[in-house]
């Protein structure tokens, strides 16, 4: 009996078996890909680039910059994004995949709608796409997103500041911005930030020429106050001193020693590596003076977000990607900021885009910035903690700022803006 019954076990099986075989018979495809996207070479948006070679100002509003510079990227990454030809298929150029990020990035389009103009499938762009970001990020970071590992490459990041922006002994201006996702399914408020939207935090470090030294993207939204800055490796190295900056210092000829700080905004805590503003409610008009001058240094991780936001669209939307792709994709936006900053700086921001400072009318023109419901500030907390020495620091640079490091027209810019603010 029980032998019978084993028998009937197998042969209802096979049975089973041979139905789910010839059901997947029944559904392979018949052909490769639908017809139209057979015909890349007739339909893609690589006929209309070949027509915007003559007119360069449209070829830099597609690919947000010049035909030369693009040239020169696409040397740079075909290397990593090249693929070989098999007997089944052409493969898809660099050149294709490059101007497809590229118009992805810019514009901040979907999958579904990026592949009527490159003719190119979605699936296929959901893997071009995070790989050609990675291979831009790759050959760009080492020349273009360099971090400063000596104590002579601090100081001429200090000096740059103290050219551009009369602040003395800065190594840099650090922010924050949430960066909009869609957040992935069962993360529930993980991501949910005061500004009741899903993000991740982008934390940057600028010079005084509004390139980015450092950048650290994926620390959740949750995390919307200045303590942000601690999960990164930057905060870790400087708390621990492995940052090798420079020893403090005299300036110029004035003999008065000064450390050399990093700036910041109020939602960070300060320390003695590490200035922000006064509070408004203990003003004097010194701390005023202080304010102004730092905020000037200050404001260029500001112009560097504006930037950004302004260059690339995906900024302008809910970046819906996996989240490791969506770092990637960050990452490369500011790799290309930092690269089109150096080779095509005024096609990439003409002196419009900056922050502008008249000084005989006490007044700025805010340059381009970003709109606060698309890249939005770290939340600004309590007054935090303060280590015990860092407030000694900050009052030794506003003597500083008040008397031999003056600028003449500080006193009249503070009287003619009393609401002034960093």
């Amino acid at each position: 009996m029980e032998e019978v019954l084993l028998w009937s076990i197998f042969a209802c099986c096979i049975v089973k078996k041979k139905k789910r075989l010839e059901h997947i018979r029944g559904s392979v495809r018949s052909k490769w890909s639908r017809k139209w996207l057979l015909k890349r070479r007739d339909f893609s948006h690589i006929r209309l680039l070949s027509e915007l070679r003559d007119e360069p100002n449209d070829w830099r509003n597609y690919l947000r910059m010049d035909m030369d510079t693009y040239i020169y990227l696409l040397e740079l990454v075909t290397p990593h994004i090249k693929k070989e030809n098999t007997c089944m298929r052409a493969a898809i150029s660099p050149h294709e995949r490059l101007t497809a990020t590229l118009r992805f990035l810019a514009t901040g389009r979907s999958y579904k709608d990026l592949e009527f103009t490159t003719i190119i499938s979605k699936q296929s762009l959901s893997e071009i796409i995070p790989e050609t970001c990675e291979a831009i990020y790759k050959v760009l970071k080492k020349d273009y997103l360099k971090f400063p590992k000596t104590e002579e490459e601090w100081m001429e990041v200090a000096a740059e500041f103290e050219r551009m922006w009369q602040f003395p002994h800065c190594l840099g201006s650090i922010d924050g911005k949430h960066i909009r996702i869609v957040p992935p399914k069962g993360s529930g408020s993980y991501y949910f930030n005061y500004k009741k939207t899903h993000s991740v935090v982008l934390m940057a470090i600028a010079n005084a020429n509004c390139e980015f030294l450092y950048c650290d993207i994926g620390t959740n939204g949750r995390i919307s106050d200045g303590g942000v800055i601690n999960n990164t490796q930057f905060y870790e190295k400087l708390v621990n001193n492995e940052l090798k900056i420079p020893k403090p210092r005299s300036i110029g000829s004035s003999n008065r020693v000064l450390r050399y700080v990093f700036v910041g905004d109020e939602a960070f805590a300060m320390r003695p590596d590490l200035l922000k503003p006064y509070r408004r409610e203990t003003f004097t008009r010194d701390r005023r003076i202080f304010n102004y001058r730092l905020s000037r240094a200050r404001r260029v991780v500001e112009n560097s977000f504006g930037i950004l936001a302004s260059r690339f669209r995906i900024f302008h939307t809910s970046i819906n990607l996996k989240m490791h792709n969506v770092d990637t994709v960050v990452l490369a936006c500011c790799a290309l900021h930092n690269f089109l900053r150096r080779k095509s700086p005024q096609n990439y921001t003409p002196p419009e885009s900056m922050d502008q400072e008249n000084i005989s009318e006490c007044t700025v023109q805010l340059g381009e910035r970003c709109n606060p419901e698309l890249v939005h500030d770290l939340q600004r907390g309590p007054r935090g903690h303060m280590l015990n020495n860092a407030n000694g620091v900050r009052d030794h640079f506003k003597e500083y700022l008040n008397n031999e490091g003056s600028v003449p027209w500080q006193d009249r810019f503070i009287t003619l803006n009393n609401e002034w603010r960093t």
